[in-house]
């Protein structure tokens, strides 16, 4: 990342913490993450950020993660996670019995409903509309299908 990403990544946590009302003190308590560090990821002192640390931010300040990973020039991953990193992740005050209960109880549903919880297979999720049936002045109809990604 170059010095202007990193100005604007700095400026981008800036503007959510202050709408979310926050100190740096108050930051580092959420994220574990030193506040002489967020002070300079906030002036754009930092050109290689850590992802985990982005990750706690972003979680923190309710930041979508996408925009702070493309600001900081990483890929954003096109997969969803399984549903045990992602507790693990997403909710890293969740006591490990929590998550583990979690995942059984998922797993039960998806079980009872039939439902992979590895999720859909590429394209699977994507379903077409249902035939829109309109009358045109004449007497004519025209359907229409379109594809759309959910």
């Amino acid at each position: 990342m170059d010095q202007d990403h990193a100005k604007r990544l700095g400026a981008l946590i800036r503007q959510y913490r202050a709408a979310a009302g926050l100190s740096l003190r108050q930051l580092e308590e959420l994220t574990d993450i030193d506040d002489s560090l967020l002070t300079r990821m906030e002036q754009g002192a930092i050109l290689t950020p850590a992802p985990d640390k982005l990750s706690r931010i972003a979680e923190a300040l309710n930041l979508p993660l996408a925009d702070m990973y493309a600001i900081a020039g990483y890929d954003s991953p096109s997969e969803l996670p399984t549903l045990k990193p992602y507790l693990r992740t997403k909710y890293r005050r969740l006591p490990a019995e929590a998550g583990d209960q979690l995942e059984a109880y998922a797993e039960r549903l998806a079980k009872k409903h039939g439902v992979d919880l590895s999720g859909p297979a590429p394209g699977e999720d994507e379903t077409p509309e249902p035939t829109v049936r309109t009358k045109k002045k004449g007497g004519t109809s025209h359907g229409s299908t379109s594809r759309t990604k959910r």
